[in-house]
Order: structure tokens, then C-alpha cells, then sequence
């Protein structure tokens, strides 16, 4: 006897999902996998009109479509259904290289920091983290240089530090309730970038120039977007040279580092305030030709042997500095028997997700194994 076939059986989460479903969401996963909608409707049996559909609110896919998508872009089906709060965001993400990464390579990294902001929102419902203390600036409009030095002045005097060095600066905006996470690797040509999700500020760092140097004026320049540019439409050249003057003022204020700089080109002392301060020697070079210390002769031949010796340049200062909060907060939830799985299902994500997430907000320091004989 023939019959007609039954259709499967789908769990009740997917019929529950494609119930709630939530367009957000179904478009945050697509970007995150960085999948073009021709090529997600091919894997899944839909025209790629549905996914733009899906995506718009204008249809809502079925429970077995919607399971087939959760499996083509590695979500539980329970990441699509409404539920979650869609972050408030302030303006749009300052990336650092907006002209060397494609729209779908920043697409991918805001979507990763949205990802991010799930999972610290579900931390932050069994813990408290640092309360955000980011100090207020007054900008005159328009925005000159002194102004700029003025900000960076600013800031350092709300952050209590004097006229020393920055002693670590991922970790000052830890402390100060900012998250600091590295980019995954797939984002490997998204530089650094900056932005709000939420009531928090969001900054990334790209681990993958290990060079410590790097590191702080990555986090300074975003600092100093966060700090002056919130409102400011990303992309124009000159909010990022304001970036940059912000973060060269913030880690070695003029006042102090015109002293300092030695009055001629002498490697061995620019190598000891290259120590002192944690900014690069090219840095230092191109600071001391601003504050006046450097003719304009004794720059360029300043900037041409360190570009003959290439990178990275000489007087390593150990590894880049990488930010800790989320690994003490995963520690301290061990503690209460909160493990990453049971966050990624309040997260609605894949537990390997969730624990990429954690790890890039954890300091990696490397482990010495020695071998018995």
C-alpha cells in the first residue's frame, strides 16, 4: 500500500522561532557569515527575493526553512526569534582603514560586535561590570588642533594621570567600564574600530600585528573617537588624523615630551622614551618634528632609516597589550557554577561563539612546558 510521505517532524524550538521570528536577527547571522543572499537562498531551497524578505519583515519564513537557514548559517533556530533587545546605537562604527576593508569585511565586524554585545549583556545579568566613567568633552566646532591637544589634555586629567606614561592603556578603558575585545580572525584586514551598542562603548583591536607600541595608539585613537566623534559621521580623513593627534597627546602629552626629546636624531635616547612612553620610535620622530625639536631635514631622515629598517622596528617592547575584563568575569562566574554553554543559550548563540567572544576579551599569556626526560 502506497502512501503519500509525511513531512518530518520539525522541534518545537523551530516551529516556536519561525513563530517569533525576528528580521534583526536573520540579517545579523547573514552578515556575521559574511554569506551573499544568492548563495544562502541556494543552500536553502528559496530565491534570494525571500531572503531579502525575510530580512525586510516582509515575510516571514516557515519552520522548516527557517531550520535549514539556522543550519546554513551555524545558529540554533532559537537565535531568530524575537526576544533579545536590538541594541540602541549612537551613530555609526569609526574603523580605522575605512579605505583598505570592504563593505562586507566592516558589515562582518560590526556584526561580530553586535554578537559581542549579546553576550555581555547576558554576563552583565549575573554580574556587575566596571560602571562606564568616560569623561565629557566640550569641542569647539570647528575643531582645530589645539583643541584636539586640549581634549587629550582633558581626558588625562579626568583619568588621574598626571604627566607619567599610560601604564596600560586596553586596561584604562576596562577600568573606565569600556569593552575592549580583538577582532577574530576573520576580520583580519578590519584594523581597529570603535563603536556604542547599547549604553556601552564597544572598542576592537586587531591581535594580528603583536607589537605592543601598536596596540596602545590603536586604543587611544579609538578612545578619542569615542571621546570626541560619538555624533560625527565615520569615514572622513580628517576625524581620523583628530583621532590619531588625540591618541599621540593622550599617550605622551606635549608638555612633557618636548623636555624629553633629545635636540638631535639619537636613537639610543629616542629607544629610552620609546621605553618610558610605550609609543613607537616613528612616533616619537614624527612628534618631535610637531612640537618643533626636528627640522624638517632631520624628520625625513628620521623617517627614512626607520622606514630601512621596516617593521617591526627595533626595540621591541613585548606583546601587544590585550584586554582582560571578560576573562575575570568568566572566572568569577565559574565560581557560581555559570558555565559558557548555559550563557550561550541566554545569548541565543552557538556555544563556540560564545566562548570566541569570551576568549577575545582574555588575556592569552603564553605557557612554558618543560619536557621531563
Amino acid at each position: 500500500m502506497t502512501g503519500r510521505l509525511r513531512p518530518p517532524v520539525l522541534p518545537p524550538a523551530s516551529r516556536a522561532a519561525a513563530a517569533a521570528f525576528a528580521p534583526h536577527a536573520f540579517a545579523l547571522a547573514r552578515r556575521w557569515r559574511r554569506m551573499r543572499k544568492n548563495e544562502l537562498a541556494r543552500q536553502v531551497g528559496v530565491t534570494a527575493a525571500a531572503v531579502s524578505q525575510y530580512e525586510l519583515g516582509q515575510a516571514r519564513p516557515s519552520a522548516a526553512t527557517l531550520a535549514r537557514l539556522a543550519l546554513a548559517l551555524s545558529m540554533p533556530v532559537e537565535f531568530f526569534a524575537a526576544g533579545f533587545p536590538v541594541p540602541v546605537t549612537s551613530g555609526q562604527a569609526h574603523f580605522r582603514s575605512l579605505r583598505t576593508t570592504s563593505q562586507a569585511e566592516r558589515d562582518q565586524a560590526e556584526a561580530f560586535g553586535e554578537l559581542a554585545w549579546r553576550v555581555v549583556e547576558v554576563v552583565e545579568r549575573q554580574l556587575r561590570l566596571p560602571r562606564l566613567r568616560l569623561p565629557h568633552l566640550e569641542l569647539a566646532e570647528p575643531t582645530g588642533p589645539d583643541d584636539v591637544r586640549a581634549a587629550a589634555v582633558t581626558a588625562r586629567d579626568a583619568f588621574d594621570l598626571g604627566a607619567a606614561p599610560v601604564p596600560h592603556t586596553v586596561r584604562l578603558l576596562e577600568s573606565a567600564g569600556v569593552i575592549v575585545l580583538a577582532l577574530p580572525d576573520v576580520s583580519e584586514r578590519v584594523d581597529a574600530f570603535s563603536h556604542w551598542y547599547g549604553q556601552r562603548p564597544f572598542v576592537f583591536l586587531n591581535p594580528g600585528k603583536d607589537d605592543r607600541a601598536r596596540s596602545r595608539m590603536d586604543a587611544a585613537h579609538e578612545l578619542g573617537h569615542l571621546l570626541m566623534h560619538h555624533d560625527a559621521e565615520p569615514g572622513s580623513q580628517l576625524l581620523e588624523r583628530q583621532a590619531t593627534a588625540f591618541a599621540s597627546e593622550f599617550l605622551a602629552p606635549s608638555a612633557a615630551l618636548r623636555d624629553e626629546l633629545p635636540p638631535r636624531l639619537d636613537f639610543d635616547k629616542l629607544h629610552d622614551l620609546k621605553r618610558r612612553w610605550g609609543i613607537s620610535l616613528k612616533a616619537l620622530v614624527y612628534r618631535g618634528h610637531d612640537l618643533g625639536v626636528y627640522r624638517e631635514h632631520t624628520y625625513r631622515r628620521g623617517m627614512a632609516l626607520l622606514a630601512q629598517w621596516g617593521f617591526p622596528e627595533p626595540g621591541d617592547l613585548g606583546p601587544r597589550e590585550q584586554p582582560s575584563l571578560l576573562g575575570k568575569a568568566v572566572e568569577l562566574l565559574g565560581r557560581q557554577q555559570v558555565t559558557v554553554d548555559r550563557l550561550a543559550v541566554r545569548a541565543g548563540l552557538p556555544p563556540g561563539l560564545t566562548g570566541a567572544v569570551l576568549a577575545a576579551g582574555t588575556e592569552h599569556v603564553p605557557e612554558l612546558d618543560i619536557a621531563v626526560t
